[in-house]
């Protein structure tokens, strides 16, 4: 099959990358790559240049509702549109292009968590379980017909990063594979999504991954899980000169508290420092800190296991 790839960043690469290896076995052909044009001073887009080093052509257009971006979709004769991490609104009359349309990749069970940071939620909200959706791209926003889906437990203790890059992002590279193969012999299916049961959130960024220290136990490490690599679940913390630090928590454990006799501090204490490590008391529990990054005076540090950040910046523990 004639494929043109539209997509950006390390996932849209790893497919390109699956159906490369594939072509020399099944004859498939990599047509032509639309990825968004990088702004000044942003990192080279891996899947731009993993298209150039493999002689393909790479088509940037600011906007894939252009003329011009439609014309060079039409000038590439593809049998299949694949999306892979596509952060561009790509209308009907870009995706209906080729002979046998589109699809595209999400990384939830739609309809459930529409929206461009479909991963963190269902960590946040508790979730034991996530998946990735194929589906046909329309003018709505991941609301088109589903062609197949993929589930995979969230472990109590797995991280953003862990469900990501061990479990959704293989998974969906041959997702990708297994619903083009579909689609142009004909033989998939097209399930329209049931409104009922369809939620949206937006963007998880700075404001959502604030940790209030008075919820739940349960509700912070789920955050701090959920934030993990990025955007970073943070708190402020003042250092013995009474400078106001952000600190980001990364690498963290969870401690339930079992009886009121064990209750140690208020919620947002530090309530002990170890050898490698620091705990903060919240409603319910505590969370053990394993790594942290702090930003003094507009200064973001590097990573550093909590307890040597506890001890350069004079924190004491309350008990």
């Amino acid at each position: 099959m004639r494929i043109a790839l539209i997509g950006q960043q390390d996932f849209g690469k790893a497919v390109l990358h699956a159906f490369l290896a594939r072509g020399e076995s099944q004859g498939d052909i990599v047509v032509g790559v639309f990825c968004k044009p990088e702004q000044p001073g942003e990192k080279p887009d891996a899947l731009r240049e993993a298209a150039e080093a493999a002689g393909l052509p790479v088509l940037q257009f600011a906007s894939l509702k252009s003329e011009e971006a439609q014309a060079a979709l039409r000038a590439l004769d593809a049998d299949l549109g694949v999306m892979a991490y596509v952060l561009q609104f790509a209308p009907q009359s870009f995706v209906n292009i080729p002979k046998h349309g589109t699809i595209q990749y999400h990384p939830s069970l739609l309809p459930r968590h529409r929206g461009p940071s479909s991963i963190n939620w269902p960590i946040a909200l508790g979730a034991t379980e996530t998946g990735l959706t194929i589906f046909r791209p329309t003018d709505g926003l991941d609301e088109g017909p589903v062609i197949l889906q993929k589930r995979c437990a969230i472990d109590a203790d797995e991280t953003l990063g862990e469900v990501y890059f061990n479990k959704l992002f293989p998974l969906g590279v041959q997702a990708l594979l297994e619903a083009a193969d579909q689609v142009v012999a004909g033989r998939h299916t097209e399930t329209a999504q049931d409104e009922n049961q369809a939620s949206y959130e937006g963007w998880f960024k700075a404001d959502e991954a604030r940790i209030h220290w008075t919820r739940h136990v349960d509700q912070v490490y789920n955050l701090i899980r959920a934030c993990n690599p990025a955007p970073g679940a943070w708190c402020e913390m003042n250092d013995a000169e009474g400078r106001v630090m952000k600190v980001s928590l990364y690498d963290c454990r969870k401690h339930v508290t079992r009886t009121f006799g064990s209750v140690r501090g208020k919620p947002g204490d530090i309530v002990e420092i170890g050898a490698q490590s620091l705990f903060i008391a919240t409603q319910g529990g505590e969370i053990e800190v394993m790594r942290v990054k702090a930003v003094v005076n507009g200064v973001s540090g590097k990573k550093m296991d909590a307890a040597t950040f506890a001890h350069d910046n004079g924190l004491r523990a309350v008990c």
